[in-house]
């Protein structure tokens, strides 16, 4: 769906542009925001392989099976159909890790394969589980201790202090997950 509604935006501008005469000043904004965007992939490329790499080395080395156990009484309550000891519950744990350093990136595919985990125990593959649901809002409003990939951003475009957003980015994180959770329980889970 988000990418008809990409297209017909850029659809919108470029027929836009064609009757206001202003086709030129497309062309450029499509040149530079290329340029613009290669620019900063290359400036954060390396902050987010190394974290992503440190994640690959965690799981290797059975780190993240004590991350798992370190958010096993936590993550139990709200699991409760799901095996303290799968592989799903592994790939949640390693989810909300890489998420709680802030990479995104690196969260995502392992967020994927949480979900993957959960779908193959959900008896009812046409609607999203408690467990499901709990998961998307947890992996939605994430809590993060460091917010490297936002820090990197931010030291890209010449902050003097790109950590200085820390405190912030924890209370509104801390804020918003909980939030987040009432609201789910609250509304969307089911009873009992």
């Amino acid at each position: 769906m988000l990418n008809y509604i990409w297209a017909f935006m850029m659809l919108i501008a470029f027929i836009s542009s064609i009757f206001l005469g202003k086709t030129e000043s497309v062309s450029d904004s499509v040149i530079s925001g290329a340029t613009s965007a290669v620019e900063l992939l290359f400036s954060i490329i390396g902050i987010i392989c190394f974290w992503s790499g440190m994640m690959e080395i965690a799981d290797k080395s059975g780190i993240t099976k004590g991350i798992a156990k370190v958010f096993s009484p936590v993550l139990t309550k709200l699991f409760k159909n799901v095996d303290k000891n799968s592989d799903a519950m592994r790939y949640i744990s390693l989810n909300i890790s890489a998420n709680l350093m802030g990479l995104g990136n690196a969260a995502t595919p392992l967020g994927l394969n949480a979900m993957k985990e959960l779908k193959s125990i959900n008896h009812n593959k046409n609607e999203a589980t408690d467990d499901m649901v709990m998961f998307v809002v947890l992996n939605t409003a994430s809590l993060q201790l460091i917010p490297t990939t936002l820090c990197a951003y931010r030291s890209k475009y010449g902050s003097y202090a790109p950590f200085e957003i820390i405190p912030c980015v924890w209370l509104t994180s801390v804020v918003a997950l909980t939030v987040a959770v009432i609201v789910a329980k609250l509304f969307f889970l089911k009873k009992g």
